[in-house]
């Protein structure tokens, strides 16, 4: 999964590092054809530049990194018709299936089961769940507040980082804060998961931006895939966020199903009224 990592870290490398990675996302084919030598005067960058992308990749040096990335484009993915090709309606509408389908697998990929797996025992053991975000964040920690809820935790949603931040400073051990953020470097977010994680909380990020600023102050992130680049953060996806959000409710929900059964049952017969 080297272009959904390197989509995921692109925001926080340094400029001529950026100059490697756009040139390795716009053509991943030419690359695997280069020598390091070829590659930096190609790119604008220096061999020590790309040695150290390569290394924040997770890789021992170039040639292991591009074994692996001839690797990944062997099996090719669908590809999203750009905007200027599209010739009609239906055709369009194709690309957004396409392009929310390879979001969901390169966040399959992308995600780790032992932070998983940490994430889901940190929500299970905690006393008061709070989710943050801001912007379009902020509808996917209502979102999760609400599913939370349902299943009886103390559970509430902050959309506004002064009310983060007020509320996170009155926190304890026994209470978690998840923030969302798809880039990961909204300072409203970081400083009110850092005031969060300060009081005692357990922190959770949820985000596209790998080893981006949120990440520091989160005793687990979960990543999810970023996309491919749009003109406009609007017009980003944010299905990836989603599909973690629905894992998380899911497998708390596995945990505790037996025993949260008559609530559920109870809960189904309050909403029967409210239903035609």
């Amino acid at each position: 999964m080297i272009l959904a990592k390197l989509r995921g870290i692109y925001n926080s490398l340094s400029g001529s590092e950026k100059l490697a990675a756009s040139y390795i996302l716009e053509r991943p084919d030419d690359v695997i054809h280069y020598s390091i030598t070829e590659f930096a005067k190609h790119c604008g960058a220096s061999e020590a530049t790309i040695y150290r992308l390569c290394k924040k990749l997770g890789f021992n040096g170039y040639q292991h990194f591009k074994i692996i990335l001839a690797r990944e484009l062997s099996f090719p993915k669908e590809e999203i018709v750009s905007t200027s090709d599209k010739k009609d309606f239906h055709e369009f509408i194709e690309s957004i299936f396409i392009e929310n389908s390879n979001l969901i697998k390169d966040t399959h990929e992308l995600l780790d089961f032992d932070s998983l797996n940490s994430a889901v025992k940190i929500l299970l053991n905690s006393s008061r769940m709070l989710f943050f975000g801001v912007g379009r964040s902020g509808a996917l920690a209502q979102d999760a507040s609400l599913r939370f809820a349902l299943l009886g935790f103390h559970s509430a949603h902050y959309v506004d980082p002064h009310a983060q931040v007020m509320v996170a400073a009155g926190l304890a051990s026994n209470d978690v804060v998840v923030g969302i953020s798809h880039s990961g470097m909204i300072r409203d977010i970081v400083k009110s998961l850092q005031v969060a994680h300060d009081s005692g909380a357990k922190t959770v990020a949820i985000t596209s931006g790998i080893d981006s600023p949120i990440t520091k102050v989160a005793d687990v992130s979960l990543y999810c895939a970023a996309g491919k680049k749009h003109p406009s953060d609007f017009s980003v996806s944010r299905i990836g966020e989603l599909v973690i959000i629905d894992i998380l409710y899911k497998a708390v929900l596995f945990h505790i199903k037996e025993r949260l059964n008559p609530h559920l049952e109870n809960l189904n017969e309050i909403l029967k009224p409210k239903r035609f």
